[in-house]
C-alpha cells in the first residue's frame, strides 16, 4: 500500500506489556537526506502472532489462499476434553475443597484427576502424555512433569488432605436427616505386596480366585454423588465397617440425624441390635432369606402378597417399629427360575455320571461325591438321594444310586423367585412406603459408581503402588474423579436423555469425552510466522461443551 508520502507499513513494538502496531509511512526528506516516518494510527489488543499476520498482510507476501504453502499444521494436541473438565472442576469448586489456596499440588492433583477420566494407566503414563495433550500446561505445569513432583508428592498431599476433603464434601451433599448410601466392594491385586498390611486374601467379589486384595467402602448421598472412601484390609468382613462409618458420620460431618442405606449382607440383625441405641439414627435395608423365610413360617407373609407394581407394607408385632415393604422384580424371577432349572439339570447330569461309575468302590466314596456334586451347584435341598448297596460287600460295582427331584420344594421357592423385602426403622411420617424402596433401590447408583471406578471409565485397578499409603491415596484420586464424572452425568442428563436404545445406543460419558477430545491445539505456521488455532466445535461438540459450563 502506498501514499504519497511512501509505503504504508506495519511496525510492531514489544517493548511495552502488551505489543502494539504502529501504521506508519516512511520516505527520505531531501533537504536533510534522513528517514522520516509519519504515523497514522495503531493497532491494540492483538497478539504478537496476530500482528505479525497483518505486518505479513502490509508487506504483500502472503501466499495465496489456494496454495499449499499457505498453511501449515506443525503439530496438535488435545485441549477440549482437558479444558472442559477443568472448568467444570473449577466450576463445582472442587480446587476449593482440595485446599483453600492456589498451590502447585493442587493444580497438580487436578491434572490427575481429570487425567484419570481422559486417559486411565499409571502416573507415569499421565506425565508422558504431555506432548499429546494440554492438560498438564492448562494446569500450570509446562514440558513434561516430573512424576516424583508431580504425582507421587500430590498423592501424599491428598492423603494428607483426605479427612479435611471429605469433610467439605459431605458438607456440600449431606444434610441432616438425608439418606446416606453405603456399600463395599474389592479390587484385587497382581504382583509381590509383602510389605502391605492391607493386600491379603478375602472373599473377592470379582471371583477373582487366588488373588490378595484390598475392600473399599464408599459413601454417596441419596443421588449417588460419593462424598467419602476407606481402603480396608482385604479380609474385612462388609458388617465390621458399618459402625466405623456411622461414627464418621456423627463425629466428623456432624450429621445427628441420618438415615443409613446399606444392603443385607452389611446391616445384618446383629448388626442393626447394635446400632438400635444410636440417637437419630435409621437404616434402610434388606431381610436375608432366612428371615424371610422366617416371616413365612409364622404366617406373617404370605407368596401371594409379593406383587411387581403394588408394594404391600406390613409389621412385625415382635418388633415394634420396624416396617417391612413387600416387592418383587419379575426379571430376577424369570432369572432365578431360569438359574434354578440349569443347576438342577447339571446337578442331574452329574448324578448320572456317578451312577453310570463302573469301578469297584465303597459307599462311602459314592457318597462324598454326591456330596461334592451337590455342594458345587447348591441344589441339594430339592433333590433325594440315596445309595443301595449291593449284598453286604464293602466294595462293589453294583452300588445303585437313585435319587429324585422335590417338586414341592422346587415349587415354594419358584413361588418367592424375585421377591425380596425392605426393612426400615424410618417412622412412616417421614418416610412413605414408596420413598423407602425409593432410598433402598439408590444403592444401584453406588453400584454403578463401583462398576465405572473399577471397569467403565476409571480403571482404578491395576495398581501400581506397593506401599499401604500410596494405595489409599490412589484409591481416593479415583474417588476424586468419580466425583468428577458425577458432576459430568448430572450436566449432561439432557443430552443422555436423547441416547438411543439397544444398537441405537450411541452415547456413554467414555463417547462424550473421545468426542469433545477432537477439539484440538493446533500450532500452525503461515509465511514463517507461528500461531496457536483451536479447532472450531461443531454443533454436537458445541451443546456438549455448552451444557458442562451451565450448573445444574
Amino acid at each position: 500500500m502506498r501514499t504519497k508520502s511512501g509505503n504504508l507499513h506495519l511496525e510492531i513494538q514489544t517493548s511495552r506489556k502488551n505489543p502494539v502496531g504502529l501504521l506508519r509511512t516512511s520516505a527520505r526528506d531531501k533537504a536533510s537526506g534522513k528517514i522520516v516516518h509519519t504515523q497514522h494510527g495503531r493497532i491494540t489488543g492483538c497478539s504478537l502472532d496476530e500482528l505479525g499476520m497483518l505486518q505479513l498482510a502490509f508487506r504483500g507476501s502472503v501466499t495465496p489462499v489456494g496454495s499449499p504453502e499457505a498453511l501449515r499444521i506443525l503439530s496438535s494436541r488435545e485441549f477440549g476434553a482437558s479444558n472442559a473438565l477443568l472448568q467444570l472442576a473449577k466450576d463445582i469448586g472442587l480446587h476449593r475443597v482440595l485446599y483453600s489456596r492456589s498451590q502447585p499440588w493442587v493444580d497438580a492433583a487436578l491434572a490427575m484427576i481429570v487425567g484419570r477420566i481422559i486417559y486411565q494407566g499409571s502416573k507415569l503414563s499421565l506425565c508422558n502424555q504431555a506432548p499429546n495433550t494440554c492438560l498438564w500446561e492448562l494446569c500450570g505445569i509446562e514440558g513434561r512433569p516430573d512424576v516424583e513432583e508431580h504425582c507421587y508428592a500430590t498423592l501424599d498431599r491428598l492423603l494428607e488432605r483426605q479427612p479435611a476433603i471429605q469433610k467439605q464434601l459431605a458438607a456440600k451433599h449431606l444434610d441432616n436427616g438425608t439418606l446416606v448410601l453405603y456399600d463395599i466392594t474389592s479390587t484385587y491385586f497382581e504382583g509381590e505386596y509383602a510389605e502391605s498390611e492391607i493386600v491379603t486374601y478375602g472373599y473377592n467379589r470379582d471371583k477373582k480366585k487366588g488373588y490378595k486384595q484390598v475392600v473399599i467402602g464408599l459413601l454417596c448421598n441419596a443421588e449417588g454423588c460419593p462424598v467419602g472412601c476407606e481402603v480396608f484390609k482385604g479380609n474385612t468382613n462388609d458388617a465390621t465397617t458399618v459402625a466405623g462409618k456411622i461414627d464418621e458420620l456423627r463425629d466428623s460431618y456432624d450429621l445427628k440425624q441420618i438415615v443409613f442405606v446399606g444392603d443385607r449382607g452389611m446391616l445384618t440383625a446383629a448388626r442393626r441390635k447394635d446400632l438400635s441405641g444410636i440417637e437419630g439414627l435409621a437404616t434402610i435395608s434388606a431381610l436375608t432369606h432366612g428371615e424371610l423365610a422366617d416371616l413365612i413360617g409364622r404366617g406373617l407373609v404370605q407368596p401371594e402378597l409379593f406383587d411387581e407394581k403394588n408394594i404391600v407394607e406390613i409389621s412385625d408385632p415382635e418388633k415394634e417399629g420396624e416396617r417391612y415393604c413387600l416387592c418383587r422384580n419379575p426379571v430376577t424371577a424369570a432369572s432365578e427360575s431360569e438359574t434354578r432349572r440349569r443347576l438342577i439339570a447339571l446337578s442331574e447330569e452329574g448324578l448320572a455320571k456317578i451312577a453310570d461309575y463302573k469301578q469297584t468302590t465303597t459307599v462311602e466314596i459314592l457318597g462324598a461325591r454326591i456330596g461334592k456334586l451337590l455342594a458345587k451347584y447348591k441344589m441339594g435341598k430339592f433333590i433325594v438321594w440315596e445309595i443301595q448297596q449291593d449284598g453286604v460287600a464293602k466294595k462293589s460295582r453294583n452300588h445303585r444310586v437313585k435319587w429324585s427331584i422335590d417338586e414341592e420344594k422346587v415349587k415354594r421357592e419358584q413361588d418367592l423367585d424375585g421377591c425380596y423385602i425392605i426393612r426400615t426403622d424410618v417412622p412412616e411420617e417421614s418416610m412413605s412406603t414408596k420413598e423407602v424402596v425409593a432410598g433402598y433401590k439408590s444403592l444401584g447408583d453406588v453400584e454403578r459408581a463401583f462398576r465405572s471406578l473399577k471397569t467403565a471409565l476409571l480403571e482404578i485397578r491395576p495398581v501400581y503402588h506397593k506401599s499401604d499409603d500410596r494405595i489409599k491415596a490412589h484409591v481416593f484420586m479415583c474417588m476424586l474423579a468419580y466425583h468428577l464424572e458425577w458432576h459430568i452425568l448430572q450436566r449432561l442428563s439432557s443430552f443422555f436423555e436423547k441416547n438411543g436404545e439397544g444398537s441405537d445406543r450411541r452415547w456413554t460419558v467414555k463417547g462424550v469425552i473421545e468426542r469433545i477430545a477432537q477439539i484440538q491445539r493446533n500450532r500452525v505456521s503461515l509465511q514463517g510466522i507461528e500461531f496457536d488455532q483451536i479447532t472450531e466445535a461443531d454443533d454436537e461438540q458445541k451443546e456438549i461443551l455448552t451444557l458442562l459450563k451451565s450448573a445444574a
